[in-house]
C-alpha cells in the first residue's frame, strides 16, 4: 500500500516538472540550398522561449550506408554546433557529388535539446545545376562562334567531369529586331559551337543554358550576349540604301527651297522693296527728319541787308512814272512826224510791260525768301 502511494506521488511529481519546463521544439522546414557543390542547410524556428534562454542549434551529417549499422550514432560528423544562425554551410564539408547523406539539425538550450530532425540528401540529383561560368561570341564572316566554359565547383573544377559527361548545353539564339523572335534551339555537349546559314550583316543574340540529360535537370540561362555577322552585304540591300540615300537628299533641296520661298514672301510682306513716292514719304517724316532748303554750310552764318519794297508803292511809282513818259511823249510827238508817234508809242508799251515783269519777279523771289524762316530768323 505504501508503495503504491510513493508511485502516485513520484508521477504527480514529474507531470508537475514537464508542465513546468514542457519540451524543446524541433526546427521547422529544413531543406539544402545547393548550387552545384555549394551546399547550405537551411531551417525556420519561430517559437518563443523564456527570456533566460537562449536558443541554438546543432547539424550534423552521415553517410548513409553507415547508418544501417547498429552503432551508427558514433558515425556522425557535427558541422555546425551550436549556432544562433539558422543556417549551416557544408560546403567546406566535403559531401561527394555521387555521395549519398543524412542531415540532421536540432535545437539546444542550456536546459535540454530538441529532437533530431532529418532530411535526406545526394549532391548528384538535389543540388540545382548552375549555367556556364562564361560566354564568348565572336563573329566569323558569316557565321557565329560560341565559346562556352564549363560550369565550376566551389574548388573551381568543371562540373563536366563531376557529371561523367554528362553535361549537355541548350543553345538558344535569335535573330535581333524590335518585334518578338522564335527561338532556334541547338544542343550540344561541345565547348565550341559555330552557328551557320545566317543572314550577313544581321544582328544575333545567343544565351546558353546547362543541362542533365540523366537526371533532366537544366540550369538557369546564362547571360544574352548579341553581335553582328559579317559577310558581304546583299545588292538589294546596297541598292536600298542608295535609293534612301538619295530619297534623303531630294528632300533636303526640296526643304531648302520652300525654306528660301517662305524667307522670301517674309520679306516682301514685312519689308517691301518698292518705295511710296516722295510726296507721301514727307508727309510721315518728323519735323526733324524734314528736308531744309538751306543747310548752313558752317557754324557762322553770312547776313546781308534785306530791303522790304511793298507792291503797292512800285505800283503807284511804276504809274507816276507812266503818265510823266506819256505827258513827254505826247509834247514831243506834236514836233515830231507821225513815223515818230507810232515808234514812241511802241516804245512806251515795251517799256511797261518790263517794268511790270520785273516787279512780279522781285515778288515772287521776295515771298519764297519769306517762307524759310531760318532765313528770315537770322537776317532779322
Amino acid at each position: 500500500m505504501k508503495a503504491l502511494r510513493c508511485f502516485c506521488v513520484c508521477s504527480l511529481l514529474l507531470l508537475k516538472v514537464s508542465a513546468g519546463f514542457g519540451d524543446l521544439r524541433r526546427p521547422e522546414n529544413v531543406s539544402m540550398d545547393s548550387l552545384n557543390t555549394r551546399y547550405v542547410l537551411r531551417w525556420d524556428w519561430p517559437h518563443e522561449t523564456a527570456a533566460n534562454q537562449t536558443v541554438t542549434f546543432t547539424a550534423q551529417y552521415i553517410r548513409e550506408f553507415r547508418s544501417r549499422k547498429a552503432n551508427y550514432e558514433k558515425y556522425w560528423t557535427s558541422v555546425c554546433v551550436n549556432v544562433l544562425e539558422h543556417r549551416c554551410d557544408f560546403t567546406g564539408a566535403e559531401l561527394h557529388y555521387n555521395g549519398l547523406f543524412l542531415l540532421r539539425v536540432r535545437a539546444n538550450t542550456s536546459q535540454q535539446s530538441s529532437g533530431w530532425v532529418q532530411i535526406r540528401f545526394c549532391p548528384d540529383e538535389h543540388a540545382a545545376l548552375g549555367p556556364p561560368s562564361s560566354l564568348k561570341l565572336s563573329s566569323v564572316k558569316e557565321d557565329l562562334e560560341i565559346i562556352i566554359t564549363d560550369p565550376l565547383s566551389s574548388t573551381n573544377q568543371s562540373m563536366k567531369t563531376l557529371l561523367d559527361k554528362r553535361l549537355n548545353y541548350l543553345i538558344q539564339y535569335w535573330r535581333r529586331s524590335e518585334g518578338p523572335q522564335k527561338a532556334k534551339v541547338l544542343e550540344t555537349k561541345n565547348n565550341l559551337v559555330m552557328l551557320t546559314e545566317l543572314d550577313r550583316q544581321t544582328w544575333y543574340c545567343v544565351r546558353v543554358q546547362s543541362h542533365d540529360v540523366f537526371h533532366n535537370k537544366s540550369s538557369v540561362f546564362s547571360d544574352t550576349h548579341c553581335t553582328r555577322t559579317e559577310g558581304q552585304m546583299p545588292y538589294w540591300q546596297i541598292f536600298l540604301y542608295v535609293l534612301i540615300s538619295l530619297l534623303l537628299c531630294l528632300l533636303l533641296v526640296l526643304l531648302y527651297f520652300c525654306f528660301n520661298k517662305m524667307l522670301s514672301l517674309l520679306k516682301n510682306t514685312f519689308c517691301p522693296a518698292v518705295h511710296l513716292p516722295d510726296h507721301i514719304q514727307e508727309l510721315w517724316l518728323s519735323e526733324s527728319e524734314t528736308p531744309q532748303l538751306l543747310a548752313p554750310e558752317s557754324p557762322e552764318s553770312v547776313c546781308e541787308p534785306l530791303v522790304m519794297v511793298s507792291a503797292e508803292l512800285d505800283a503807284v511809282a511804276v504809274d507816276e512814272h507812266s503818265n510823266a513818259g506819256e505827258q513827254d511823249s505826247s509834247t514831243h510827238s506834236r514836233h515830231s512826224s507821225g513815223d515818230s508817234g507810232v515808234y514812241s508809242t511802241e516804245e512806251d508799251s515795251s517799256h511797261r510791260s518790263t517794268t511790270h515783269a520785273d516787279l512780279q519777279m522781285s515778288s515772287r523771289k521776295h515771298g519764297v525768301e519769306l517762307r524759310d524762316g531760318t532765313l528770315r530768323e537770322l537776317c532779322a
